[in-house]
């Protein structure tokens, strides 16, 4: 195979972070190279060096056999270098067609300042049609699933000649079925040449379409080597400079069969869409909640945390009756919920650490409604120190952390109102083995201190390896219930699609 891609030696700074020292990296046509490594690793501070966006300090960069000396985003973009982000770049309010042709207009060739919709809107059927895609150039994106959205940012991708292809995180949120369909466009773009390299934290869904790893760790090139050269253990031994023989921790607390109720739902039920009774949260236990998408799961968490409305919601938090009309009577009465979208909904990513983690107890640092400093730095170094949050100091902005310490901050944001209930959707989702890892330990020291835990997600390892029971939810309400001992994917699946 030709090269097409040798990155050589690359070095990175930003004030008090060395972001990237001596990275090497390989790519060759038809070929995907997997860069793994744990958040903070360095692998978007390179990707974004590649299309321009970052300026490197020092190394090389070969494209296609030839260096190039300077990149921006445009000379990224002219050399066939394209990037798929986790989160998507295209325009909601308007259509496929129309987000496909963004920057690069079919203008009518008698009037050159109208754009010419029907020469777009037939390419952009050519192009989809290229990639098995369904999908109507006409729709507005808004109207798209998150998998289709996914497929479009690749298509516009192939209409400027990309011979790079970066995908992060492509399947974080995607369906089995979804995530199957992605791979066959991948294996077709792998055969027409095109090289991919591919950023993920699902490490087990490489073996389906790998060549190639590149490993990094805390900004240092560890190695490369062919996929089938390594074995799951020893990549994730490279990438965390530990063993993770154990992707789970083991719990330190007793679940207790004396069981102490800390929420009770007897009644939520929300028009056609969710009618759940008689779901109780035990002390001492993590309950998972697990289901497919649109089961129920996150539509009861957001009721019983007051972001959303329901014809009726009926429950309890220790013993006693709760009416939650808002967040804000949720939060009074000792609910805490972490989303499932930590940047869109968990956190002001252009403030501080300081500033997200003191944001939900305001009234804890403050005294006639005027915030002391000290205070809220004394409340902020704290969860810091106890959550073991990396950052250059309180000061730095929360978008430029690792994934899993921008979770970690949104967990001490939480912490400092000191809640009775905390819910956790999805809160591993796009960050490393090892930030996993600490998030579960740290789910299981939150148990053991009295809080009540629950935890929603879509992974079946993470569910059957962490909870201490699962409620399994299939169209709107509960269809069924499993202690520890009965776990296993088929039993938990037959639920779910049964």
């Amino acid at each position: 195979m030709d090269e097409l891609l040798r990155m050589e030696n690359i070095e990175k700074s930003f004030p008090g972070v060395k972001a990237l020292s001596g990275v090497n990296l390989l790519l060759k046509k038809g070929e995907l190279n997997a860069l793994v490594g744990e958040n903070g690793a360095g692998k978007s501070t390179l990707m974004k060096i590649l299309a321009g966006v970052h300026q490197k300090d020092a190394g090389k960069v070969f494209i296609e056999g030839q260096e190039i000396q300077e990149l921006n985003p445009d000379i990224s973009l002219k050399l066939g270098v394209s990037i798929v982000y986790q989160e998507f770049n295209l325009f909601k309010d308007l259509t496929v067609a129309e987000n496909l042709f963004i920057k690069r207009e079919k203008m009518n060739k008698s009037f050159k300042f109208i754009i010419d919709d029907k020469s777009q809107r037939e390419r952009a059927i050519e192009l989809l049609d290229s990639l098995n895609l369904k999908i109507n150039p006409d729709e507005k994106v808004s109207n798209l699933s998150v998998a289709e959205q996914q497929m479009v940012e690749i298509a516009k991708s192939l209409l400027v000649n990309c011979k790079i292809l970066v995908m992060d995180e492509p399947t974080a949120a995607l369906t089995e079925s979804e995530t199957e369909n992605l791979f066959r466009v991948i294996e077709e773009l792998k055969e027409k040449g095109v090289g991919i390299i591919y950023i993920s934290h699902r490490l087990e869904e490489l073996e389906r379409i790998c060549d190639t790893v590149t490993i990094l760790r805390d900004g240092n090139f560890i190695k490369t080597c062919a996929y089938k050269d390594i074995t799951m253990k020893d990549m994730i031994a490279s990438m965390v400079g530990r063993d993770m023989s154990n992707k789970f921790p083991t719990a330190k607390y007793e679940v207790s069969d004396k069981k102490e109720v800390i929420l009770e739902i007897k009644k939520v039920k929300q028009g056609k869409k969710l009618d759940i009774e008689n779901v109780n949260l035990y002390k001492n236990e993590i309950l998972g909640f697990y289901g497919l998408m649109g089961s129920g799961r996150t539509e009861l968490a957001r009721i019983l945390f007051g972001a959303d409305k329901a014809e009726i919601v009926e429950f309890k938090v220790e013993g006693k009756d709760v009416k939650v009309r808002s967040t804000h009577d949720a939060m009074s009465q000792g609910i805490a919920y972490l989303t499932e979208d930590r940047k869109k909904d968990g956190l002001a990513l252009g403030q501080s650490v300081e500033y997200n983690i003191n944001l939900s107890n305001l009234e804890k640092i403050s005294k006639f409604k005027v915030v002391n400093d000290k205070k809220a730095k004394e409340n902020a170094e704290s969860y810091i120190k106890g959550l073991r949050i990396k950052t250059p100091s309180m000061n730095q902005l929360a978008k430029n952390l690792s994934g899993g310490n921008q979770q970690k901050i949104i967990i001490g944001k939480w912490l400092s109102r000191n809640p009775k209930i905390l819910i956790f959707d999805e809160p591993t989702r796009g960050i490393d083995v090892g930030a996993k890892y600490e998030v579960y330990e740290l789910m299981q020291r939150l148990v053991e201190g009295g809080i009540g835990v629950i935890m929603i997600s879509s992974e079946l390892p993470e569910i059957i390896g962490v909870s201490d029971r699962v409620i399994i939810f299939r169209e709107g309400s509960v269809a069924g219930e499993l202690e520890k001992k009965d776990y296993s994917e088929e039993n938990i699946l037959s639920y779910a699609i049964s």
